[in-house]
């Protein structure tokens, strides 16, 4: 009946606005049915729903923030292009990586695997990789290596293998990695507890090379356990007789260097040699390293004082000088300052009380004899200071010195002409500034911000760690002259002056770990590694710069 009400139920199907007759799509019906009369809204033009809210015309969008903002961009972080070309240090990959947090963290692109076990449908276990991860990161931190580059390794290894949400976490003898697959997921922590320490820079370059070969994709997992366990069966390349012809001949060219001839060249090599030996005795029997030290520099000790007793002529101080320039710690010093430079504060005040236990161990040794020759009147006068000028025998004492420490520190032979040369410029640099007048802390931090830089680069073109190109180099440069003048005062009741010439040979040793890691600074800064298209787009570190 015509103006009777009609049910919705009953109700003829509308037509589209175009009227071509075709009925409206019924995937989505409106839950409002306009009266008779009244057109439909027109179907809308994308077949997809849309978001309620459209971004107005004209009206620009906010950019994506750079890195290091507080949130995370609506467009997600980008993924870091090419930033080097493959075959350049692993180091150049992963340390800016580290320095960043783990919300801020790029997804670097990961080399291509050139091995079928580490293609990603046979990744290896998460624990298995974990495992082998710590293993590297022990051996590099029980040889020596500065924590940031520990964890850059440590990264670099968890990386090649699958693990992109890794924290490597190092202090002084526990190192520790977790790995968390996603938000929703447990993550993954395992720790290893690093109990002995040696020096064999032979065995970290292999662990350097280990490292390298992992980051490029050319060692399965299997592969690199193998390898690794090689390096733990491996011999020194140097053995125990080597090491106290070494340690003498150290004794010796330092003996040189502080004005001694031949006969104090003997004399210093002698209680060197003793001391060694001495020490071997003492770590044979179970007695920590600070009997070893103090055991070590009573013979050197003795045998100037006995110089002094018998003929005076004869220059005791530089017999004492060379026995102390085989034990003052320079490799611990200067991990330590590297390690509280780039922000690893627990890890360096560990080294540095090592390093002030060693050293104690060496001025009770020292002290013990010096105090037993004043009783015996000894003529050992400590404002009688030598200054012999010959150049060229000091210039290669010093090359002798670096050599010798080079055999001390188990380096691979192909380190070693580098090493001792690098030493050579070190004592020409230090040398030149002394004759000029500058005095010896700034003249120590130039000369060791030399040898750091050269140690750099030759680590980079070689692709090698740095240490043994740099802590061999360093030995010239170390106070064993003030150390032994301020402890030979404090023997002789003049306290204040004893701890200033300390106080002196602190100030040189800082100054020659400060100079070598402001070198190396430097060298990663400014200069373009061979293969490196852009330098990394800032090596990130704390930013305090108001004390808080």
């Amino acid at each position: 009946m015509a103006g009777e009400p009609t049910h919705s139920g009953d109700a003829a199907e509308p037509t589209d606005a175009a009227g071509d007759g075709k009925p409206v799509s019924d995937e989505a019906h409106s839950a409002f049915t306009p009266p008779l009369g009244v057109p439909l809204p027109p179907a809308p033009e994308e077949d997809e729903p849309t978001s309620e809210f459209a971004v107005p015309q004209g009206l620009v969008t906010q950019q994506s923030p750079e890195p290091g903002s507080a949130f995370t961009p609506p467009e997600g972080i980008p993924v870091i292009g090419p930033l080097v070309k493959p075959g350049a240090p692993w180091q150049d990959r992963m340390r800016t990586m580290v320095r960043m947090p783990l919300a801020e963290r790029p997804v670097p692109e990961r080399v291509a695997p050139r091995s079928e076990e580490v293609e990603p449908e046979n990744t290896p276990a998460v624990p298995r990789v974990l495992d082998l991860t710590l293993r590297i990161g022990e051996l590099l931190l029980a040889g020596g290596e500065g924590a940031e580059d520990v964890e850059a390794a440590m990264f670099g290894v968890a990386h090649a293998y699958g693990l992109d949400r890794t924290e490597p976490t190092v202090t002084f003898t526990l190192i520790s990695i977790t790995h968390q697959p996603s938000l929703v997921d447990d993550p993954v922590t395992l720790s290893r507890t690093v109990r002995r320490r040696g020096t064999d820079y032979t065995r970290l370059a292999a662990v350097f090379r280990l490292v390298a070969d992992i980051t490029q994709g050319e060692v399965s997992l299997e592969e690199a356990y193998r390898r690794l366990a090689e390096m733990r069966r491996n011999r020194h390349p140097f053995s125990k007789g080597a090491l106290t012809l070494a340690s003498g001949a150290l004794s010796g060219a330092a003996a040189l260097l502080v004005g001694g001839d031949a006969l104090v060249f003997v004399l210093a090599a002698l209680g060197a040699m003793l001391g060694d030996r001495l020490a071997w005795l003492c770590a044979g029997r179970g007695l920590p390293e600070f009997y070893q030290f103090a055991a070590a520099a009573m013979p050197p000790a003795a045998i100037g004082v006995g110089v002094a007793l018998v003929e005076s002529s004869l220059m005791a101080s530089a017999v004492i000088t060379g026995g102390l320039f085989a034990l003052i710690p320079g490799r611990a010093l200067v991990a330590a300052v590297h390690d509280g430079l780039t922000g690893f504060y627990i890890t360096a005040a560990a080294r540095l009380l090592e390093v002030v236990y060693l050293i104690v161990g060496i001025v009770c040794g020292v002290l013990l004899v010096l105090y037993i020759g004043a009783q015996l009147n000894a003529d050992l006068n400590p404002d009688r200071v030598h200054h012999v000028e010959r150049p060229v025998t000091q210039l290669l004492a010093a090359m002798l010195l670096a050599l010798a420490f080079c055999v001390l520190l188990q380096q691979p032979r192909s380190t070693v002409v580098l090493a001792t040369l690098n030493g050579g410029v070190a004592w020409l640099i230090y040398g030149a500034l002394s004759t000029a007048d500058v005095k010896p802390v700034p003249a120590t931090v130039v000369a060791a911000g030399l040898v750091g830089l050269f140690g750099q680069l030759m680590s980079r073109y070689q692709f090698a760690s740095a240490l043994p190109y740099v802590t061999a180099a360093i030995g010239p440069l170390l106070p064993g002259s003030a150390t032994y003048f301020g402890l030979l005062n404090i023997a002789q009741g003049n306290v204040d002056r004893g701890f200033d010439k300390l106080a002196t040979a602190a100030a040189l040793a800082f100054a020659i770990a400060i100079g070598v890691n402001l070198g190396g600074e430097l060298a990663r800064l400014f200069i373009k590694q061979p293969g490196v298209e852009t330098p990394l787009p800032g090596r990130r570190a704390a930013k305090r710069t108001r004390g808080f």
